[in-house]
């Protein structure tokens, strides 16, 4: 598979967006997405890992604390975990932060939390995405179903985003037309990053959509034609500097999530990290 086939599938690949959920409210993609990459020492993945991960659900557990997130694990790239979590603004941002640091007790608990998820890192990052609404296709609302995310990241060339938005929107009206069932969401590192950073989010509720998805790429060449799948990929050589396409576990061990999504697959997300965290291996100790 050529570079240009990579890129142009992976934008055809992209399901659903990430979306924040309340109890209040009905789901809706965030506006803001902040997502903190850990990138862990040899052998300290899995029940390591989630051992001291367990530390900040229990924490946000007993404080009863109104914002959540997802973990996810990798399964492809380098040993990292990713943690996403969802506010309708930056103001929202701002407050929750706030909130933790006026709440002694919790505050406290999540300083030990991460000095002991600390020692289990090699390094960590954060980047802060916002929504691009116009960039995407009938995101999904609801992720409580979903098992996997794939994450496909592209660098725009500086000075080449016309090009960028022209390529976009060629995809996402061939897409439209000729793939009735195709959702993606896309969103633009706004800090973290060295900007012209887009990312194309896809949920997945078995690896058995990717298999799917593969078969919609043929539907896409057909729509597009052969003029404009020349055009196409006249417009990615121009525009995208470099891209990359990885595939994740969601981790229920790794999350905190909302009642209502454990009730919706108690199976899946009712988990007891706590029980993981006794059983963790003594000599594993930091």
């Amino acid at each position: 598979m050529t570079k240009f086939s990579r890129i142009l599938f992976a934008l055809s690949l992209a399901g659903c967006c990430v979306c924040a959920a309340t109890a209040q409210d009905k789901p809706s993609a965030p506006k803001v997405l902040q997502i903190q990459r850990e990138f862990l020492k040899p052998g300290k993945a899995g029940n390591i890992h989630e051992a001291k991960e367990s530390a900040f659900i229990e924490a946000l557990s007993r404080a009863k604390w109104p914002t959540h997130y997802i973990g996810m694990t990798s399964l492809s790239g380098k040993s990292r975990a990713l943690f996403f979590t969802m506010y309708d603004s930056f103001e929202a941002w701002e407050k929750d932060g706030a909130a933790v640091q006026k709440n002694a007790a919790l505050s406290s608990a999540l300083d030990r939390a991460y000095a002991a998820d600390g020692d289990l890192q090699d390094s960590t990052d954060t980047g802060v995405f916002v929504f691009r609404e116009e960039m995407s296709l009938r995101p999904r609302p609801d992720l409580s179903g979903a098992r996997f995310m794939e994450i496909s990241g592209y660098h725009v060339r500086p000075g080449h985003t016309k090009e960028w938005m022209e390529a976009v929107k060629l995809v996402k009206a061939a897409y439209e037309k000729g793939v009735p069932d195709s959702h993606w969401g896309m969103f633009e590192q706004h800090y973290g990053g060295d900007g012209g950073t887009y990312l194309v989010l896809t949920s997945r509720k078995s690896l058995a959509e990717v298999d799917k998805g593969l078969l919609d790429d043929k539907q896409f060449v057909a729509t597009m034609g052969e003029d404009g799948m020349k055009k196409l990929s006249e417009l990615v050589a121009a525009c995208v500097e470099s891209s990359q396409h990885q595939l994740f576990a969601i981790n229920p061990h790794m999350s905190y999530v909302s009642d209502e999504w454990i009730k919706s697959s108690p199976d899946f997300w009712n988990v007891k990290p706590a029980a993981k965290a006794a059983a963790a291996p003594k000599k594993e100790k930091p």
